[in-house]
């Protein structure tokens, strides 16, 4: 089985050079693509130094999900990989995928963190939802059977947070199983999960809940009871944060106004999305919706030595 990993950057020079050494050491025969951008710390000439990089792809656009379809869209293996740059890629990771994706049509593990008391372990993320069990998987941390995430074309644009959970929606929407293994670990070195990024921002994080439940499920009751129901949880928790004195009640108070215009924003958008895409993929803003994320490219898989000099 031929594995693609796509690593999407955005100023992690550094970090990105200790995940490359990484795959370099432990998945040595993977084609690696490195979509960059829009970066300004010298990323693109450490990647063109480097030896162990098949192809760089330049972007303008700052959105997680548009470099990983970016990546998606050049690479060329039978399965393709996901890592995010402040990962490293651990011993037995390259084996548990091939040997995973062997039966399943998605695999994910465990990452670990850095923490005073040691190292954490994540464990397998499952909900059910209108009776289809999903399993969540860590965009940082996933390789996919090219023919399981070509079906339901990538990752969708619209969503600056919670693309990889939206993802493994569709994925199960579409009978396509991700499978936990425990020895498809990645170290991360710093900061939290890219998709979590902007789960601080209740506005996104409420306006994507919204999105993506619609989209993939329609305008469902239980759907909007799942909506209030979290946001109840946050308002609550807000509400003591007041009461402590940690936080301000205008902040309370408007952190609420943002939720509610929010999520009415993603239900719309959502009910556009599930109109304009009634195929089984659910993603109007996929991998196939443009051709032009691209602002500049080198493909060392044809000219290594040319492409380099």
């Amino acid at each position: 089985m031929e594995l693609s990993v796509v690593v999407p950057t955005l100023n992690g020079r550094e970090r990105l050079a200790a995940c490359l050494d990484a795959l370099a050491a432990n998945a040595p025969a993977a084609e690696v693509v490195v979509v960059n951008g829009p970066s300004a710390d010298g990323t693109t000439g450490m990647v063109q130094a480097r030896d162990d990089v098949d192809v760089l792809v330049e972007v303008s656009d700052r959105r997680l999900n548009v470099a990983r379809n970016a990546g998606l869209s050049v690479a060329t293996g039978e399965a393709v990989a996901l890592v995010a740059d402040d990962t490293e890629v651990e011993a037995s990771w390259t084996d548990a995928v091939r040997e995973t994706l062997a039966t399943a049509d998605a695999v994910t593990g465990p990452v670990h963190r850095s923490v005073r008391a040691g190292v954490t372990t994540e464990s397998p993320d499952r909900t059910t939802i209108d009776g289809r069990e999903v399993t969540y998987f860590d965009g940082g941390n996933v390789a996919f059977a090219r023919e399981a995430i070509d079906a339901v074309d990538g990752f969708d644009e619209y969503l600056a947070t919670g693309g990889a959970r939206d993802c493994a929606h569709r994925l199960a929407a579409n009978d396509y199983e991700v499978a936990w293994s425990p020895s498809a670990t990645v170290t991360r070195n710093d900061g939290e999960p890219d998709d979590e990024a902007d789960e601080r921002d209740w506005g996104w994080k409420y306006r994507a809940l919204a999105y993506r439940l619609v989209k993939n499920y329609g305008p469902r009751p239980g759907i909007f009871r799942r909506l209030v129901r979290d946001a109840a949880a946050d308002a609550t928790a807000s509400a003591a944060d007041v009461i402590r004195g940690d936080a301000d009640p205008s902040e309370w108070l408007g952190n609420g106004k943002r939720v509610v215009t929010s999520a009415a924003t993603g239900t719309k958008d959502g009910l556009v999305a599930l109109v304009r895409d009634r195929s089984p993929a659910r993603n109007p803003h996929g991998v196939s919706d443009r051709a032009d994320r691209a602002v500049e490219r080198y493909d060392w898989r044809t000219e290594p030595e040319e492409a380099r000099q």
